[in-house]
């Protein structure tokens, strides 16, 4: 079970969506120290995500975000601050993208 499961519903579309989802992931290479790997596929994307203490997954659909990540010993004390940044971040790319719209899900 991963420490950390945020999941959007959105409007965007694939196309859009990928847009947003590789924005997202060169973000989180920046901030985080992230080794990212983006692969598409034809109706899902998926992106993984790893550093030391903290893996994860992104998958990508014409509806919808899913993150689930799992927190290694020293990153689990933090995962609500974490999972919070994440969030914003992720909610924040949604509403700028045009006719972005989220619903939580």
């Amino acid at each position: 079970m991963p420490d950390i499961h945020i999941e959007r519903n959105h409007t965007l579309g694939i196309a859009r969506a990928r847009v947003v989802a590789r924005k997202w992931i060169q973000q989180a290479e920046q901030e985080f120290g992230l080794e990212c790997v983006y692969t598409q596929g034809e109706g899902c994307d998926t992106a993984t995500f790893t550093r030391a203490g903290i893996d994860g997954t992104v998958e990508v659909t014409d509806t919808t975000f899913k993150l689930d990540a799992t927190l290694g010993f020293l990153f689990s004390s933090f995962s609500e601050m974490i999972e919070q940044k994440i969030t914003r971040n992720l909610d924040a790319m949604l509403e700028s993208s045009p006719r972005g719209g989220t619903r939580l899900a």
